[in-house]
């Protein structure tokens, strides 16, 4: 018995030293099946709460998933460590699994008082008390890591507010720029988010818990905003592809390298060369209608619509799919053409508030429609 609980002991330690490294250390991407675990079983424990409420009621659960998965992963380390070193004790002493336990924690905990003065037994005594510390000072001085990510990524997300309506639609960017006149501030929209898309797919991928920090407002996503802004680059490029400016093509390659860095932290399968010809879920008839508002926004496309779908279609497939799995799994608003999602209701159109041309008349589009 005292075998198998030295190689438990063992086990459970190599484990949580590697779930540690792998998430608070290694500046790399690397997958923990622990805390994966730990995420998928708090957000599911916090839908519990909204079963039968549509996204208002999801949002207001899931904003505590994130500092849940804080607490949660230093508590699951804590006891894994407490675990480990407890049987590590059992199985090299005559003591009785409660006095075992009760040293542990003792140790782990710095607490002291129930230390003994054997040689072998300090040893482990004494690594368990510096792994407690020293466990508990990487959780602390990861969160700053994490909150200036997050502040890096919500500045943009509140500054495309104004351009793409909440929440986010990649057509609405396009048509309220020809609508007021500014469709000039394309470019610079287009490199702020080329190099916040290269921001956030170097940090959520090497630290996948952003993914549960949502946006202070319900309807502002990260994923929903960059989507929308690929999808406005598509469409330039596929519609008028003659004036699209250069920096559309740079963050339609920044989106979805982006997205798949963060994919392949996640493990979520992705086609990494799809046909320019292969199917996409979002319809002819979707971007159709889509191209009917830009229209009527002032904006003349070079090509008609069924000239141009093939184009657009080309630049989706290869961040659709990604974007589609990610928002569903981060419950991030129902926002037009970003997919469906585990809880009832359908997607939401931007809100409009009325602008006003330089010339005095007001300035309205048409109805979205999803």
């Amino acid at each position: 018995m005292e075998y198998i609980a030295g190689a438990a002991g063992v086990l459970v330690l190599v484990l949580v030293l590697s779930s540690i490294l792998r998430t608070l250390v290694v500046p790399r991407g690397l997958y923990s099946a622990l805390v994966f675990r730990l995420w998928w079983m708090l957000r599911r424990l916090l839908r519990l709460k909204a079963l039968r409420g549509g996204y208002g009621a999801i949002d207001r659960t899931q904003t505590w998933l994130a500092p849940l998965m804080l607490i949660g992963m230093l508590t699951t380390w804590l006891a894994g460590a407490l675990l480990g070193f407890g049987l590590l004790l059992y199985s090299l002493s005559p003591l009785s699994w409660t006095t075992a336990f009760r040293e542990a924690g003792s140790s782990l905990f710095t607490l002291g008082f129930a230390s003994g003065a054997r040689l072998n037994l300090s040893v482990l005594d004494f690594v368990a008390a510096a792994t407690g510390p020293v466990l508990i000072a990487l959780q602390i001085a990861y969160l700053p890591t994490l909150y200036a990510a997050y502040n890096r990524r919500e500045l943009e997300v509140t500054l495309l507010q104004a351009r793409a309506g909440e929440p986010a639609w990649g057509p609405e960017i396009l048509a309220r720029q020809w609508l007021v006149d500014t469709e000039t501030a394309l470019p610079a929209l287009y490199r702020a988010w080329e190099r916040l898309a290269a921001d956030i797919g170097e940090s959520h991928s090497t630290y996948p818990i952003l993914l549960t920090f949502r946006s202070p407002r319900p309807h502002r996503s990260w994923l929903v905003g960059l989507v929308a802004v690929m999808d406005a680059a598509a469409m330039q490029l596929a519609l008028d592809p003659r004036l699209a400016p250069p920096e559309a093509r740079l963050v339609l390659r920044a989106g979805f390298t982006a997205l798949r860095d963060i994919a392949r932290a996640l493990r979520i399968p992705f086609d990494v060369d799809p046909s320019p010809d292969a199917t996409i879920r979002l319809t002819f008839a979707e971007f159709d209608a889509a191209v009917d508002m830009l229209g009527s926004a002032g904006f003349r496309a070079e090509r008609p619509p069924k000239e141009a779908w093939p184009h657009f279609r080309g630049w989706r497939v290869n961040y659709e799919a990604i974007a589609y799995e990610l928002c569903r799994r981060c419950d991030a608003v129902p926002a037009l053409w970003t997919g469906p999602r585990d809880f009832p209701g359908g997607p939401i159109p931007p809100a409009r508030p009325a602008d006003r041309r330089p010339d005095g008349g007001r300035a309205e589009l048409p109805p979205a429609s999803g």
